[in-house]
């Protein structure tokens, strides 16, 4: 069994910062990448950022291109998405997703998180 922890989320003004932090933990053999997704009420699920454990290459959306950073902490089998200059447009709620393959199958499969919220509002 794996399972994905999210926190960090939260209330915040226009151009502030917010640090969202996801931990992977359970029967993990190895993971290949971390990533955070969002969805706002009315559209579809997209990507925000993600990240290459072994290696470390991320890519972005366009839409938050040198305003969030995603990080790792293969240690502790932990994503980060620093947040800055939030925007209103940024309000969703965020799912940490993991690409990893679990010991007990020793297959590789994608992991949700429950979702957190970020709400960017004056």
């Amino acid at each position: 069994q794996v399972q994905l922890v999210e926190s960090g989320g939260g209330l915040v003004q226009p151009g502030g910062s917010l640090r969202l932090s996801c931990a992977a933990s359970g029967s993990i053999f190895s993971i290949y990448a971390m990533g955070w997704y969002r969805q706002a009420p009315g559209k579809q699920r997209e990507l925000v950022a993600r990240i290459i454990f072994v290696g470390g290459n991320t890519n972005y959306a366009d839409s938050v291109k040198g305003r969030f950073t995603i990080s790792r902490d293969n240690a502790k089998n932990t994503v980060y998405l620093q947040m800055s200059s939030l925007k209103p447009e940024d309000t969703a709620k965020y799912y940490c997703n993991a690409d990893l393959r679990g010991r007990a199958l020793m297959t590789r499969d994608d992991y949700w998180g429950q979702g957190t919220q970020v709400t960017v509002s004056s």
